[in-house]
């Protein structure tokens, strides 16, 4: 798994080099220092040198700490240039991963899931990164040296390291087993959460429409608590580490104050010696402890490391097509035996052997309840989903066969949600086009009957919108989504029940700015209302997942019980519900 991540540190190998290094000679000067403090008891105190003795070596102590403390800097500084740069680089290449994933495979991550990975999980991984750079060379040099100098100094006290170390290991072997498990469960619970605050804050104006805020409080409550639970077994069972770890340096400490008192009686050593070999057998014993910890953090980043391999390793279920000569584009459409399920749903087909042909420059409405395909039909065409069974071509080519940008830049696209990002009203319309003129700017705007409502705001055109547009209507949020579509000028434009905001006399004027400025662009609306789709050249009936009906609003009139059904509604005063 490491070697996966390794590429994200690649242009910080100096870094990566230098951080090590500097901490190791930090502990060669921490593993000197003991032996000086020795020397002082020994030679400078007991031994009756005095001042001309203490005071080198104690001018030793200062330089060797200066030279640690300037060597820990340089390490801390380095690891945090690497460390940061590495993060900097894995929440990119996750990002364009995410980029390049179908509606499909977000589906089966979800969004919060893909946002937790994103933030949450990068910076555990970051922080064991920056934690191996640093303690994970410092620990086994310093537990190594500090063996090797108690055992110079005296190798019966060492035999003590001989049963306090496999003990330690053992305890924690034994705990880090379960932690894994826990801390995974432990970031679902965080995906869990940020699930129900991002659904709460996107809905927030129904959640108040309709008085639901106690109910949004208990819902959060729930998911907050289940995060505290995850988060407590992990605590708790990780909480076990520190006590008995610290029992077992205690214990292994008063040992060798006990038989170091015997071996400083029978004069087998200094008191100056036994002073720094405590330092010693505490710096093995503490080296061990670090390890423990570095362990709790290495568990929990391996958790959330499996998480981000999970979206590195997931290959998009929609490919690039290979075709290199694309056909003209006309706008053209074809179904051909299309059937369609989604790979989360309940296995039953959406879409059943449907077969369908548009032709270029049409005008083509689609109507049927909720819940009948609608939008999956239109969905296909700029391959959001990919179909199960049989083919949708676009100007005589099987949509799969085209590289997603050149298919997708032939089609304009207003979805049933309109979505609008913080920026100016010109910034979001130049989404369709970047490279479009004031004057096709402008003709945009007033083709999707929007210039009146900009131009009467204080700074027009440069208006800043809110994230998803919450300071204009939800008419002014549809207008500006359709002017972004038709400044593409694109050969095939497919609004998903995009006018349900607007009034007929407003609807009436875009559609006849579809037959003045796009007339050569087939034109494919979702609609509910009879008014909009009568003077389409083809109306399509869905039903249950298959074409029930197809015609001219006359035609359909005649042949189609749904469609005398909806007429007949509307006719006396009802509408039927958005699809």
């Amino acid at each position: 798994m490491i070697k996966k991540f390794i590429p994200y540190l690649k242009e910080f190998k100096k870094q990566v080099i230098l951080t090590p290094t500097f901490m190791l000679l930090e502990v060669v000067c921490e593993m000197i220092l003991p032996l000086l403090i020795a020397g002082i008891i020994d030679k400078g105190i007991n031994g009756g040198g005095g001042l001309p003795v203490i005071v080198p070596y104690a001018g030793g102590m200062i330089c060797l700490a200066c030279v640690s403390l300037f060597c820990g800097v340089q390490s801390s500084k380095n690891s945090a240039v690497a460390t940061q740069g590495f993060g900097r680089n894995l929440r990119k290449a996750l990002f364009e991963k995410v980029q390049t994933f179908s509606f499909n495979d977000i589906d089966h991550f979800s969004s919060a899931s893909l946002i937790t990975r994103l933030t949450n999980d990068v910076r555990s991984i970051q922080m064991t990164v920056s934690m191996a750079l640093r303690m994970l060379v410092r620990t086994p040099v310093q537990m190594l040296s500090s063996f090797i100098i108690c055992l110079v100094l005296n190798p019966k006290l060492t035999l003590i390291l001989a049963v306090a170390l496999p003990v330690m290991t053992v305890f924690v072997v034994t705990i880090m087993k379960k932690a894994h498990a826990l801390f995974k469960a432990q970031q679902a619970a965080i995906d869990g959460l940020n699930s129900t605050v991002q659904e709460n804050l996107v809905a927030i104006r129904v959640v108040k429409a309709f008085v639901r805020e106690d109910y949004e409080r208990e819902k959060f409550q729930k998911s907050n608590d289940r995060l505290r639970d995850a988060a407590m077994r992990a605590a708790f069972h990780m909480m076990k580490v520190f006590p008995v770890m610290m029992l077992i340096l205690q214990a292994a400490t008063i040992a060798v104050y006990y038989w170091g008192a015997h071996e400083i009686r029978d004069g087998f050593m200094l008191t100056g010696e036994l002073t720094s070999y405590i330092s010693y057998i505490s710096q093995v014993l503490m080296s061990v402890f670090m390890v423990s910890q570095s362990l709790n953090q290495i568990t929990r980043a391996a958790a959330c490391a499996t998480r981000v391999l999970e979206v590195m390793e997931t290959e998009p279920d929609i490919q690039d097509g290979k075709a290199t000569e694309l056909p003209e584009a006309k706008g053209k459409i074809e179904f051909r035996n299309v059937s369609f399920k989604y790979r989360s749903g309940t296995g039953d087909d959406v879409l059943h052997d449907v077969s369908l042909s548009i032709e270029p420059g049409q005008f083509v409405a689609i109507m049927g309840g909720t819940g009948t395909g609608k939008s999956t039909l239109v969905n296909l065409i700029p391959r959001f989903y990919d179909v199960s069974e049989g083919q949708v071509l676009v100007d005589g080519m099987d949509v799969r066969d085209y590289p997603i940008e050149a298919l997708r830049s032939r089609i304009g696209m207003v979805l049933q949600k309109n979505v609008l990002f913080s920026g100016t009203i010109r910034e979001n319309l130049l989404w369709g086009n970047p490279n479009a003129t004031e004057e096709e700017l402008y003709q945009a705007a007033r083709d999707a009957q929007a210039e009146e409502f900009i131009l009467g705001k204080p700074e027009g055109y440069d208006t800043f919108l809110e994230q998803g547009g919450v300071n204009v209507s939800g008419g002014q949020k549809q207008r500006l989504c359709i002017a972004r579509a038709m400044l593409r000028h694109p050969s095939i434009l497919i609004l998903d029940d995009s006018t349900s905001a607007v009034d007929t006399v407003t609807e009436a004027a875009i559609r006849e700015s579809f037959h003045t400025n796009l007339k050569d662009t087939t034109v494919i609306i979702i609609a509910q209302r009879i008014s909009s789709v009568e003077t389409a050249d083809k109306i399509i009936i869905v039903d249950d997942d298959h074409i029930a009906a197809v015609g001219t609003h006359a035609e359909l009139l005649e042949t189609s019980p749904i469609y005398q059904e909806i007429y007949q509604s509307q006719q006396e005063g009802g509408s039927m519900p958005n699809g």
